[in-house]
């Protein structure tokens, strides 16, 4: 496709004028013809030249405009991954808010950030300059951020006071029982006289399950002289537990359990008159009264 050379409208109005003049002293009949027809090359060659430059400046318009949709086009796509990064932030801010909620007790959706919040206002709406939108989201994100980071802080406090109250003994070590000997002085059961009873004595048939009370390491497994096959567990913080009298035990030593799980099958080894559970707690080698730990257990009667 050949340009069109592009002419300057003036130049040949100003020439073809000139020659004109020229001509019009000499012949006047002729000096109007070409007059005429010089008027009408003129005008021919002006409105091809126009022609030629309103189509350059239409194409320089339309570059133009491409190039700002273009450039549009990115800053869009620049915003929509943004918002996609800070909708992973609020998906990663609910999971975690779901843990809190479980581990803290509270009521379900209190860290919800998916829930609309009721907003409102009565000043006019404007549209947003694409500067202030950078700057809105530039502003959530560091707010999301901050978030974030406060609310791991808060789930590290939460899990050491879980893990603190996982090893602190508040369970029953047999289900669905009760107590039938209290902790101190008491009747020897065998030969009569006084005895200081170290633990307490729950119901229980040979072969029932021996729970755990609180998370921990054994730290005994074996016979031990009048408790019979025993479990000892340590669970940190000066607290050990003992379960004794057991028929079979389930545990080694060195292995960690969890509170709830079964470590022996109740029996009347040792020192006994029949099955049942005995249960000690010492904390930082004294022994306690296991009622002031537990929750729930009654004395039969």
């Amino acid at each position: 496709m050949t340009s069109a050379a592009i002419v300057n409208p003036r130049g040949l109005i100003s020439d073809g004028l000139a020659f004109l003049g020229l001509q019009a002293a000499r012949r006047p009949a002729a000096a109007l013809c070409m007059f005429m027809a010089g008027g009408l090359a003129l005008l021919g060659a002006g409105a091809a030249a126009g022609s030629a430059f309103s189509q350059q400046h239409l194409a320089d318009q339309a570059g133009r405009a491409d190039l700002g949709s273009t450039r549009a086009q990115r800053e869009l796509n620049a915003l929509a991954a943004r918002v996609g990064e800070l909708q992973a932030q609020a998906n990663r801010l609910n999971a975690l808010g779901d843990r809190l909620t479980r581990m803290g007790g509270l009521r379900d959706g209190e860290f919800d950030f998916d829930k609309p919040v009721g907003v409102g206002g009565d000043d006019a709406v404007r549209d947003m300059p694409r500067a202030e939108l950078g700057q809105s989201l530039g502003q959530l994100e560091r707010a999301f951020g901050d978030s974030g980071k406060q609310l791991t802080v808060l789930e590290t406090l939460l899990t050491d006071r879980q893990l603190a109250l996982n090893s602190v003994p508040s369970r029953e070590p047999v289900r669905d029982s009760y107590i039938t000997s209290g902790f101190g002085q008491r009747a020897d059961p065998i030969v009569g006289g006084g005895q200081f009873h170290k633990g307490i004595d729950f119901e229980a048939d040979v072969g029932d399950a021996v729970l755990a009370v609180a998370d921990g390491v054994v730290s005994f497994a074996g016979d031990r002289s009048g408790y019979g096959n025993t479990v000892e567990i340590d669970h940190g913080n000066g607290y050990v537990t003992r379960y004794a009298h057991n028929s079979q035990l389930e545990r080694r030593v060195g292995e960690l359990v969890r509170a709830g799980q079964e470590i022996a099958k109740a029996g009347s080894t040792g020192r006994s008159t029949g099955a049942h559970v005995h249960f000690e707690v010492w904390q930082n080698g004294r022994v306690m009264n296991p009622r002031q730990f537990l929750q729930g257990p009654v004395v039969r009667g």
